[in-house]
């Protein structure tokens, strides 16, 4: 009788067996964010109003023309005069770079981020098991992975991923890439290092679709110590819980919104078109279709779809254009209801997330997913405020506004924290991460030495004051000032 109770608790037995094991699997198949490390460059890389005007003089290519269009840009780009360049911007060689330059550059935070973040964790780069490194417009032989692997003396059998071309959505690429090595390798260390040179890539010519980028990009970097490994889930600082990647790549339209190619004269730059806010529009759309229903409550979806249906049965074409296109006289104080615009329903991504980590595009990025998202201007500080104290630091931005909620204390555990970045090619790429413990600003915060300053009284920069007089010069008389 024992021997028939135990041939029928086998398969039982067997099928608990197997329920365990893939759970212990789902659990080690977790990716962490142990610590992270932003640079933060030496003083006299700093751009200001002074050095900027002098960097414009001697670009012997500009006229008028080009001056008011980088005056405007500038202004209305959100950037401050606290933000960095590469060191041969102060040399004077912009218009000569060498692949010296651009390799010393990316030497420079490498060795700074990567060993203070090691250092700070206890952890040698022996037991480093991945490294991801992305770098869009700089590829070198050796690689730069092989080059972080040199320095640190790393060992022979660890993985390696040397990313370029992807733009600014780099850096959640490269976590993808880390939380695919953890779900088939267990109890493992990576680290994910992301950045951008803009020493070779510094535009001196007088396209004014490749000089709006020298107004945009400024020097940064981070590195990200990722980990699966269980026995260090309770030093980590969040946990991924979802990420999804949309690519256009095959629209023609959205392929060639950002490029790096030469003008005319030959000279090498960053093409930003005139249709990049509505391939970036179509490619967040899409993305924020697919992970939604990732992260947002089943009540806030099923709230949607009630309002959305009713929105679409209740507004007839005819009336929703006839109120968009409406007049209002200057007479009138009030605009009947009849004349309204009506607007379709938003979703409430506030349900599900409690932070939001905009990559620093420019103002008119953050400004439109605030629109789109219905965000408040508390969701949107810390995004506001890495612009203007760090400008687009490319991939390695969506960092620095984690780095500005951190040292803000906004973050507390058991919060949710979505990421949201935008790359040439044309990608949106978003993920959401938990807050795992209390987090209070480590001492190595980048924000530490400003964070009392931000948010200004105002983020006005001053190159309006001091250059706004270039808006009332005659093409035929004007000359620059020496």
């Amino acid at each position: 009788m024992e021997i028939v109770v135990l041939l029928y608790s086998l398969p039982l037995l067997y099928f608990i067996f197997i329920i365990w094991k893939r759970y212990q699997t789902r659990r080690d198949q977790h990716c962490y964010i142990l610590d992270y490390q932003c640079y933060k460059p030496t003083d006299d890389r700093k751009l200001n109003t002074e050095f900027c005007g002098e960097l414009i003089r001697r670009t012997k290519n500009l006229g008028l023309i080009e001056y008011k269009f980088l005056l405007k840009a500038i202004v209305s780009a959100g950037i401050g005069e606290q933000t960095y360049a590469p060191r041969i911007i102060f040399d004077g060689r912009e218009d000569s770079p060498t692949i010296a330059d651009g390799i010393s550059e990316m030497e420079e935070f490498f060795f700074d981020s990567v060993g203070r973040l090691l250092r700070r964790n206890g952890i040698s780069p022996s037991q480093i098991d991945v490294l991801v490194v992305n770098v869009s417009m700089l590829s070198t032989v050796p690689s730069l992975s092989s080059r972080i692997i040199n320095h640190y003396k790393m060992r022979e059998d660890i993985k390696v991923y040397n990313l370029t071309g992807m733009g600014c959505s780099a850096s959640l690429i490269s976590v993808d890439i880390v939380r695919n090595v953890f779900k088939s390798c267990q109890n493992k260390l990576a680290v994910v290092v992301t950045s951008e040179s803009l020493s070779p890539n510094w535009y001196s010519g007088n396209d004014r679709s490749m000089i709006l980028s020298n107004c945009l990009f400024r020097s940064g970097g981070c590195a990200i110590l990722l980990t699966n490994k269980r026995s260090l889930q309770h030093k980590s600082m969040f946990r991924l819980k979802c990420l999804v990647r949309t690519h256009h790549g095959a629209r023609d339209e959205s392929y060639g919104c950002c490029l790096q190619t030469e003008d005319d004269q030959g000279r090498l730059g960053f093409h930003l078109a005139k249709n990049l806010p509505k391939a970036a529009t179509r490619a967040f759309v899409d993305n924020l279709r697919i992970i939604a229903p990732k992260i947002l409550p089943i009540r806030e979806l099923l709230r949607f779809m009630a309002v959305w249906i009713y929105w679409k049965t209740t507004t007839s074409p005819k009336s929703s254009k006839k109120g968009s296109n409406r007049s209002v006289s200057p007479n009138s104080a009030v605009t009947s209801s009849s004349q309204a615009p009506v607007k379709p329903p938003v979703i409430d991504f506030r349900t599900g997330v409690d932070h939001f980590c905009i990559h620093t595009g420019g103002k008119a990025v953050i400004d439109g997913i605030g629109v789109n998202l219905d965000l408040s201007p508390y969701d949107l500080e810390p995004a506001r405020m890495t612009l203007h104290r760090f400008g687009n630091t490319s991939a390695s931005s969506l960092w620095y506004v984690l780095g500005y909620m951190e040292a803000k204390k906004r973050l507390k555990k058991g919060d949710r924290v979505f990421m949201i970045s935008f790359g040439a090619g044309f990608k949106c790429n978003s993920c959401l991460w938990e807050v795992v413990r209390d987090l209070n600003g480590g001492e190595e915060n980048v924000w530490n030495d400003d964070i009392d300053e931000y948010p200004p009284e105002s983020l006005t920069n001053p190159f309006m004051e001091k250059f706004g007089w270039i808006q009332d010069e005659d093409p035929s008389t004007f000359k620059m000032p020496l």
